[in-house]
């Protein structure tokens, strides 16, 4: 009698381990579920870094320039005279070829106003030993090739185009390097410059889509 009452508990508790034994593989399985889950989540932010890396964020960046301070002082001050000497001479350039209108009325502007600014940052410059360009930069030279074959309408909408595009592409880096300089004399230039190019970028906003 002993031997059968010892023999069934043996038995139920082989069948309660067996019934365990599913649980704890399910168990298993769910915590190896949870795994690629949270990989899967993982995963949209990876997309969305590549995005930001991708053609449409690229087009946009183009369209609104660099957001970010240069890196030195130095830097900024002489991606400030190409900028000054890249609108003056696309200027120049849309004049000599005939520009009339709104558009000649701003490259006059243009030439005037960033005359004056090279102005103010040369002694900036000087006091930091830094050399100014004197010339546009090898992605103007290239847009002014351009102009050249360009005349009438197509002339005047295409320099209108990129002063808005420069512009934009200007204020940005000011107001970005304004806040990472500690030198406050290029500050005080910044300050001194800043509303005349977003005035500038005003215009080109809101005369470019007329031309």
């Amino acid at each position: 009698m002993k031997r059968i009452l010892f023999s069934a508990a043996c038995c139920g508790l082989l069948s309660l381990g067996a019934c365990n034994a599913p649980n704890n593989d399910a168990t298993g399985n769910a915590a190896d579920t949870k795994a690629p889950d949270v990989t899967g989540t993982a995963t949209p932010a990876d997309n969305g870094t590549d995005m930001a890396n991708s053609g449409t964020p690229d087009t946009a960046m183009a369209a609104n320039g660099p957001t970010a301070p240069h890196s030195t002082d130095a830097e900024f001050m002489q991606s400030a005279a190409h900028s000054d000497q890249n609108e003056i001479q696309l200027s120049k350039l849309a004049l000599e070829k005939g520009v009339t209108g709104m558009a000649k009325d701003h490259a006059n502007k243009m030439i005037t106003d960033h005359t004056k600014s090279t102005a103010d940052l040369k002694p900036v410059a000087q006091k930091t030993g830094v050399t100014l360009p004197t010339d546009m930069d090898a992605e103007h030279k290239a847009i002014a090739d351009q102009m050249r074959s360009l005349s009438g309408k197509e002339l005047e909408a295409k320099f209108m185009q990129q002063m808005l595009l420069d512009h934009q592409k200007t204020v940005n880096t000011m107001v970005a390097h304004q806040k990472m300089t500690q030198d406050a004399t290029l500050q005080g230039f910044i300050t001194k410059t800043l509303p005349v190019v977003q005035a500038h970028l005003a215009m080109f906003k809101q005369h470019s889509g007329s031309m």
